[in-house]
This record gives C-alpha cells, sequence and structure tokens, in this order.
C-alpha cells in the first residue's frame, strides 16, 4: 500500500481547552516510547474513526466481505498496524494529559467493551479475541544473512510488476491479526490477538485517492472506508505514495542515509527505526522492483538485522526472515520470504524477552499477503488469485 488513513496531519491543538477540560494528570506508568505509540494511535483514529457516508454509498460489490465483530478494547500499536503513518509525536499537554487523552479515547473506541469500568476492568476478554499464540524463539544469526538478501534482493529487482497508470489503483489483500491487551479483575495483563481476518486497501499512484475495507474493524464497517486525501500534502517516507517511491535512490546507502535522516528522533532507537521504516514501506505496498531490491540490501546494513532460518507467516506458510530485535522492548519483527522463489510473504512479531507484561515467544501480530495487483477502479477486487496454499498447522507456528 502506498499510504494510509492514519496519516499524521498538522493541526493545532488548544492546550488551555485541554487544561480546562481534564481533571489532574497522574504519574504515568508507561514507558515513554509505549506512550508515544498510544498517543499517536489515539489522534490517528480519533481523525479517521467516522466513514465517509458519501464515499460510502453505492452497490457492494459482488465479492463482499463477510461481516465479523469487533476485536477488541484496546490494540497494541508499537509498529505492528499494518498502516503507514507518521512517527513523530503528537504535541500534547504534557505527558499525563496524553495518559488521560489515551484513557478516554480508548473508551471511546472499544464501543462498550470492557464492562462498565472500562478497559482495564472487563470481566472477561474483548469479543472475538483468543489467547496470544506462543512460539519458541528461533535463533537469529548475521551468519547466511548476505547471501539470503543477495537472493531476496535479486528476486525483487526481476519480479514482473505492472505499471499503473494515472487512474488506476493499486491493490493489496492481506491477512492479519494484531495484539489485544486486556487486564483481568486481579489486575493482572493477558496477552490476547485478534482472530485472523482480511485486510483491502486500494491506493491511487498519486497517493490522493483509496479505499480501505477491513470489516473486523468496527470503525471502517462492512463496506469500508475513503483513504481520500482532504488536501494536499508533500509526499514523504512517513507518507509515501507510489509516484514518491519511483523518485527514491535505489542505492542502498543512499537509501539508508536518507532514512535515517527522515526519521531523526523517532521510535525506540535510530537503527530500529531504521528497520521499522523499511517494513513500513514493504508490508502494504506495491514498490517498483529496483528500490524493493535497495530496500532489503539496505536493510542488511542496518546493526542488529539478523537471518532466522524457519518463520512462520499469518496463513501458515514457512519461510527465511529478515528480522530485528527491539532493544528496548525486546519484540523482534521478521520479514519473511518463500525458500524458493524468495518472495516476500508477511511479516511475524515475536517477543524475545519477557517485557512489559508479555512473555517471551508471545506472537504479538502477523500478516500475509495473498494479492497484490493493478485494478481499473476504487474497490474493484483483480481476477480471483490462485488458492493460498495453507499447510496444516504444526508445533512452533
Amino acid at each position: 500500500m502506498i499510504r494510509t488513513p492514519w496519516r499524521r496531519r498538522d493541526e493545532p491543538l488548544d492546550h488551555a481547552e485541554l487544561a480546562r477540560l481534564l481533571p489532574a494528570p497522574g504519574d504515568p506508568e508507561l514507558s515513554s516510547d509505549r506512550l508515544s505509540g498510544l498517543e499517536e494511535h489515539l489522534m490517528s483514529e480519533i481523525r479517521h474513526l467516522t466513514p465517509d457516508a458519501s464515499a460510502g454509498a453505492g452497490t457492494p460489490t459482488s465479492d463482499a466481505v463477510p461481516d465479523v465483530p469487533f476485536a477488541g478494547a484496546w490494540e497494541e500499536t508499537r509498529d505492528l498496524r499494518p498502516v503507514r503513518r507518521s512517527r513523530r509525536r503528537p504535541v500534547l499537554a504534557g505527558a499525563g494529559a496524553a495518559l488521560l487523552l489515551v484513557a478516554a479515547g480508548v473508551a471511546a473506541l472499544a464501543g462498550g467493551f470492557g464492562g462498565p469500568g472500562g478497559p482495564g476492568s472487563a470481566a472477561a476478554p474483548p469479543a472475538g479475541a483468543v489467547p496470544a499464540p506462543v512460539v519458541q524463539v528461533a535463533r537469529g544469526s548475521a551468519e547466511g544473512l548476505a547471501g539470503a538478501v543477495a537472493d531476496i534482493s535479486g528476486a525483487a529487482a526481476g519480479a514482473e510488476l505492472p505499471e499503473p497508470r494515472p487512474g488506476q489503483f493499486l491493490y493489496v489483500r492481506s491477512e492479519v491479526s494484531w495484539m489485544v491487551t486486556w487486564d483481568g479483575p486481579d489486575g493482572k495483563n493477558e496477552s490476547y490477538v485478534e482472530k485472523l481476518h482480511p485486510r483491502e486497501v486500494w491506493m491511487s499512484p498519486d497517493g490522493d485517492k483509496g479505499w480501505l475495507v477491513e470489516p473486523y474493524k468496527e470503525a471502517t464497517g462492512r463496506d469500508g472506508i475513503t483513504l481520500d486525501d482532504p488536501g494536499p500534502v508533500r509526499p514523504s517516507l512517513n507518507a509515501p505514495s507510489y509516484d514518491y517511491l519511483r523518485t527514491l535512490p535505489t542505492d542502498p546507502d543512499l537509501l539508508l542515509k536518507k532514512i535515517y535522516d527522515e526519521t531523526e528522533g523517532e521510535g525506540s532507537t535510530p537503527d530500529q527505526q531504521a528497520f521499522t521504516t523499511i517494513g513500513d514501506l514493504l508490508r502494504e505496498q506495491v514498490v517498483p522492483p529496483k528500490l524493493a531490491a535497495g530496500l532489503y540490501r539496505a536493510a542488511a546494513r542496518i546493526p542488529g538485522v539478523v537471518l532466522v532460518d524457519d518463520s512462520v507467516d499469518a496463513v501458515g506458510r514457512h519461510g527465511v526472515a529478515i528480522a530485528r530485535a527491539d532493544e528496548v522492548d525486546g519484540a523482534r519483527t521478521e520479514w519473511i520470504f518463500d525458500r524458493e522463489t524468495y518472495t516476500y510473504l508477511g511479516e511475524r512479531t515475536v517477543q524475545t524477552r519477557d517485557a512489559e507484561g508479555i512473555k517471551k515467544g508471545t506472537v504479538r501480530g502477523r500478516t500475509a499477503v495473498t494479492d497484490r495487483a493493478v485494478v481499473d477502479a476504487v474497490k474493484q477486487r483483480p481476477a480471483a488469485p490462485a488458492p493460498v496454499d495453507r499447510p496444516a498447522p504444526s508445533a512452533g507456528t
């Protein structure tokens, strides 16, 4: 995907008004990195919670996606959501006020889940969620990384992707599942994940028009929501379009320098943010082949990046993975590739150590790209793709 509805906008915020509306702030109990992610998620969801009624009018396509109930009250947001968004921190009136905003926003987004006491005092897990799977954390190593990246980048460079024309749309369909957090009656944090569900995105090459269908999310509804840009926004790594991606250098060293320069001060560490930025560009995008090859080679130059011999995407396909663990919270993001064709399959995020109430081995998020194409109209689906081969479940998946 080229752009998402949660892209940051530079909107003024009346700090004095907030101070009058909110009670006195308390001391934050979350880490600054987690707090930043929750602030950003809340502000993004508020801006895009209401679907565009005029855009949603019309006859649904015959290939409708079945309606599924909303997953839960609170989604984990640390680099897990399959959306492209700015990671610059919104300006809020202090950490305490930010926490209060998050609490109020989460209650609103929950749509009534969480019981009378709101999030954190629910008597049961969010509807539709299941306990997060726990897997054996595979060892990652720099050994073999260079050879694997050479194969992966070579396959990417040789990919035959159609060039979108003006008026056409880039289409990406995925199966996704993200973490939901729930505080049990005893106050103990429990880790749950959404039911695996489909997500479809359409975006014009210039990034000005698009559509999102993810019925599992209450905010998007059955027919989806518009991604049309209400005003001109300068494209960037935080808000790229396909046309913008075509302007980026394909040399890995130049790419990496640009990424470090433009994301300075964001994320938990500069290296982790660089890896996250590349992953966001690849997860839900149709990337020009030579640029994709350059991005993989650039990622291999980031300190801490390793090769994982076996990882599993959201639909059970095994492959090799380019991975990196966040130094702050221990969450390792794995980009998974087919062992024979070296095509991108999807992504998985696994906890590598006990941290922030999440046990080692917990799968915090997983995706699987099932179709990428160029279509002639928004909400138009390409010809039915070949069925995805879903291996039988096995231990560690």
